[in-house]
């Protein structure tokens, strides 16, 4: 047995060993002598928070509290008080029941910085919007670059974030490739009236240079004007390019695409009526020469050019065609 050294009807908190033991102790609480164990009395212990902060020391109580309420479990480190060694709750033996059976220790400290933005995610979502401007030609690199990055920033166990702007990228490109047929079908009747546009205004460039070769050639034949069936050789020297001679909407293999008047073969110009033909389109070849016989509406529409003796140059609708002064 054991004994306290103070009156046991006077103590408080006293602690006495009986003799060959350290197990059992006495201590006067509310004029009541409870018997227990010592170490359980009087032990306060330091403990390491979830953040790496120790915090303490507090008594075996509180502990329990903390465990029950999930903010400490059974690998959270301890230290007894006036001890070096660090150890866990499961290991103290009045904690260990408790601690196993406790809850995961709830996060103390703010969760983890956001990982880096994927560069793949803003570039899907940038080609994806693009894909506006380009007819849907960069939407299909957005659509790949988005679906490889909700792929690794899935994998990432966020160390990588953006997943939203690479869907948003996935759907923006995908939109767009389904557009592009819509876009291209709306765009080249565009396209397709720009280019015979172009090959009108050039057929007409080309008429009114012929129809100046044709008066600098007057003008130094004595005012006459070139035989109809030379007339391209007669002009050439007075015509810049070869090309003059061709109309773009014209079939390529010919040299020459226009035809000259052959009621105006060697006349005096100023005996010209100013609004007879002179040179039209056809498909006659080199030095072509007659009349309607060998018009040639080659343009939307059924539209030909026409220059007139004047040097003024026409399109005209073939309804018109017949209407044209022919005669000197």
């Amino acid at each position: 047995m054991f004994s306290c050294l103070k009156s046991a009807l006077k103590c408080r908190g006293c602690l006495q060993f009986s003799p060959g033991t350290q197990e059992r102790a006495c201590l006067w609480v509310d004029d009541e002598l409870e018997v227990g164990n010592a170490a359980n009395a009087m032990a306060n212990y330091t403990i390491i928070g979830s953040d790496g902060k120790e915090y303490g020391p507090v008594p075996v109580d509180d502990l329990r509290k903390w465990i029950a309420q999930g903010r400490a479990g059974a690998q959270t480190k301890v230290r007894a008080e006036g001890a070096t060694d660090w150890i866990t709750l499961a290991e103290v033996p009045e904690l260990a029941g408790a601690a196993k059976t406790a809850p995961p220790p709830l996060p103390s400290h703010p969760p983890a910085t956001a990982g880096k933005l994927s560069a793949m995610a803003v570039a899907s979502l940038v080609l994806g919007i693009l894909g506006l401007f380009t007819c849907g030609g960069t939407a299909f690199f957005g659509l790949i670059l988005g679906i490889i990055a909700m792929v690794k920033v899935s994998n990432s166990r966020g160390e990588l974030r953006g997943k939203g702007l690479a869907l948003a990228g996935v759907v923006t490109s995908g939109i767009f490739l389904v557009m592009m047929p819509i876009f291209a079908a709306l765009l080249l009747p565009a396209l397709a009236a720009a280019k015979q546009k172009a090959q009108q205004i050039n057929c007409i460039n080309n008429e009114k240079q012929l129809a100046l070769a044709v008066r600098i050639y007057s003008a130094s034949h004595d005012n006459h004007l070139p035989p109809a069936a030379t007339w391209c050789d007669a002009i050439k020297s007075s015509v810049g390019a070869d090309k003059t001679f061709k109309c773009p909407a014209a079939n390529a293999a010919s040299p020459c695409d226009y035809a000259f008047n052959a009621k105006l073969d060697g006349l005096d110009a100023s005996q010209v009526n100013p609004q007879t033909v002179m040179i039209f389109e056809a498909d006659a070849g080199w030095n072509a020469h007659g009349g309607p016989e060998l018009e040639s509406p080659r343009h939307r529409g059924g539209r030909m050019m026409v220059a007139f003796a004047d040097g003024s140059v026409q399109m005209l609708p073939e309804t018109q065609l017949s209407s044209l002064r022919w005669n000197p």
